[in-house]
């Protein structure tokens, strides 16, 4: 049953969740934006009362030096990495937007939470522009990059890309890109493809990603392939003309979205997404704390595709 409360854990957006030898790790941007910290537990249900362990804290000039956003944790060839964006600065640039790079660090002891992190400095790509939001994932033989970034002759803040992988934070020959903000739902506020997150099902890899400013307007897209297919071909892709998971006013969840997918111990799929409870915010939405993480699980229709249903009420 899914029983978890909701909201899962306060005031954590961008949430991340790792099922990894039999234990949780939890990751997710941290309300004041200055550092990364991991949770373990044994179990889904444990995570909210584990203790944080911080493993990193920005540095107090460079460029990654402000707005540490939604980390992600990966175990690839036996070492722990994290991806993170960060900027040198608050200040926006001349296109109104954050100066966001992206980022890497990496831990070759068994425990991240008491290992040694080393700074393994920008994931750089093609394109020296607002970028961040990367996850990575195992495919057909191959490790892959996936991150939002703003490219120099489209309109608005994000599109999808994707790359190969030559290590853990270099990119392998051109990346390509999957998607970019064209459906009214995706350009609400701002033009923004971002957040994207992969999960299996069958004879299909999907991506889910987010769309649209971070108020109630937030919500989530969808990207398919079927797993044969050449990733790095964009033609192989589909994409959902309308959102698959979004605001609900009857439920008080605005803004659902910047998701990750885990696992139940039994091998059930389960959204991990950040939402608010309320639409009145003070001043800019991105510094509003109260994008608090939530987990429902997500389910398949009789065709292989995900459900992923309506965002449930709050709990507590």
């Amino acid at each position: 049953m899914e029983n978890w409360p909701n909201p899962f854990i306060e005031q954590r957006a961008d949430p991340f969740i790792l099922r990894h030898d039999g234990s949780y790790y939890f990751i997710a941007s941290v309300p004041e934006y200055d550092r990364l910290e991991i949770r373990r537990a044994a179990t889904l249900e444990a995570l909210p009362a584990a203790g944080a362990v911080t493993v990193w804290r920005k540095p107090d000039s460079g460029p990654m030096s402000e707005l540490i956003w939604a980390p992600e944790l990966h175990h690839i060839n036996g070492k722990w990495y994290i991806y993170f964006a960060a900027a040198p600065t608050r200040a926006l640039d001349d296109l109104g937007m954050f100066q966001h790079r992206m980022f890497a660090l990496e831990c070759a002891d068994s425990d991240p939470l008491s290992g040694t992190w080393h700074e393994k400095g920008q994931v750089i790509t093609p394109f020296n522009t607002f970028a961040l939001d990367a996850t990575t994932f195992f495919h057909q033989g191959k490790q892959w990059y996936l991150w939002a970034q703003k490219a120099p002759d489209i309109a608005g803040n994000s599109n999808l890309w994707l790359a190969e992988l030559e290590n853990p934070w270099t990119l392998k020959g051109q990346p390509v890109m999957l998607s970019q903000p064209e459906f009214d739902w995706e350009c609400r506020g701002f033009k923004v493809n971002e957040g994207p997150a992969v999960v299996t099902h069958g004879e299909r890899l999907f991506v889910s990603y987010s769309a649209s400013a971070t108020d109630e307007n937030y919500c989530m897209g969808l990207l398919w392939i079927d797993k044969d297919a050449d990733p790095m071909v964009p033609q192989n892709w589909h994409k959902s003309s309308q959102p698959v998971f979004r605001t609900s006013y009857e439920h008080r969840q605005y803004g659902p979205g910047h998701n990750s997918f885990t696992q139940t111990p039994d091998g059930q799929d389960v959204l991990v997404y950040h939402a608010r409870n309320y639409t009145e915010i003070e001043g800019d939405p991105l510094y509003d704390p109260n994008r608090h993480t939530r987990m429902k699980l997500l389910h398949w229709d009789e065709n292989g595709m995900p459900n992923f249903g309506i965002p449930p009420a709050d709990t507590h």
